[in-house]
């Protein structure tokens, strides 16, 4: 009988050393500095504010030769000033650059970001890992521009641009005169930190795995939200998960101490296969909290895609062999929730 328990108990032992491994393997950080990717983010936004001080003709074909495509959608699409099919919209040009509001805006831009270096050096570590995981994957040129807070980010054919105005920081000047657009919960992330996560959850959700139409249930959209987190995760370590998900710092400690609440309530209200986006929205969309949820409106917001990512990560711990590629194009969601054996505690319990 002693045999019998010792065996058992080195058994244990060994099945939980084993476990730990693996555990501390898969958060453990892989080393990409060998991959040969350097991003420069192209200031766009300098090169179009020459078009106010040279010959408009000459310098826009210098544009449309740097930036291919980019430069019809930024006057098309982004700042919405006409089409480059003809030269009429040269008027409104000089209009731009004649405001006060466009002198302004530039004047913080430049103070904001005099350079880039800390954001190069973040997406060229992002994106070595991207490329770590998916080798095969082309990666976009990295563009800046100034939208007149038309556009934080945008993506198109081979780029990914972003909207410096958008990223001044919380307190700028600009932000509360753009309250209804953006509000304080929203525009308290307009910050420089929040450029490389943007620009990776972008590149995740426009990119590399759009959602997928028949992902209607409420599960189905947790999963997937959990799944880009999970990704960002993976490419972005060292970036705090408030900032990935957009809470603060009491949100995120909310959600820890509620946890099991959270998912007892998407239980009890029978929320997971609910199809009605009209009535799971609110555990998905951008708020200052979650109706319903918490006192005195102290809850966090889109308690779904918090609580999906939590569950894909309990996935994966449970699941060493199965690696980020097949874990992103792994539509079961499902399954995913059946074998991460999502069973939260409070952190207080």
């Amino acid at each position: 009988m002693m045999s019998y328990s010792c065996k058992t108990t080195l058994i244990y032992i060994s099945f939980l050393l084993c476990f730990v491994f693996t555990a501390c393997n898969r958060n453990k950080k892989v080393d990409v500095s060998n991959i040969p990717i350097d991003v420069k983010i192209e200031r766009f936004d300098q090169d179009f504010d020459l078009l106010r001080t040279k010959p408009l003709t000459p310098q826009i074909a210098a544009l449309q030769n740097k930036y291919g495509v980019f430069y019809q959608d930024f006057i098309e699409r982004i700042i919405k000033i006409g089409s480059t099919a003809d030269t009429n919209y040269y008027k409104n040009l000089h209009d731009v650059f004649a405001g006060k509001a466009y002198t302004d805006l530039k004047h913080d831009v430049d103070a904001a970001y005099p350079n880039t270096d800390k954001q190069d050096a973040e997406l060229t570590d992002a994106f070595r890992r991207i490329k770590y995981y998916y080798p095969q994957k082309k990666l976009p040129k990295v563009y800046a521009y100034i939208s007149g807070f038309q556009a934080q980010t945008s993506i198109g054919d081979g780029y990914f641009a972003i909207g410096l105005d958008l990223f001044l920081g919380a307190d700028s000047r600009f932000y509360p005169a753009l309250v209804e657009s953006f509000p304080h919960y929203i525009s308290r992330r307009f910050t420089p930190d929040n450029i490389t996560p943007r620009v990776m959850e972008g590149i995740a959700r426009e990119d590399m795995f759009p959602e997928s139409d028949q992902n209607n249930s409420l599960l189905s959209k947790m999963i997937y939200n959990g799944k880009i987190l999970y990704f960002m995760d993976k490419t972005m370590p060292d970036v705090a998960d408030s900032i990935k998900i957009g809470y603060t710092a009491q949100q995120i400690k909310w959600c820890e101490n509620f946890k099991a609440n959270i998912w007892g309530y998407f239980l009890e209200e029978n929320l997971l296969y609910e199809t009605d986006f009209q009535k799971i929205q609110k555990y998905l969309n951008e708020a200052p909290f979650t109706p319903g949820l918490g006192d005195k409106n102290d809850s966090a917001p889109k308690l779904a895609v918090w609580t999906g990512w939590q569950i894909v990560k309990q996935y994966m711990d449970k699941h060493p062999n199965v690696t980020l590629p097949q874990l992103m194009a792994d539509r079961d969601a499902q399954k995913i929730l059946n074998e991460s054996k999502y069973r939260p505690k409070n952190a207080s319990e």
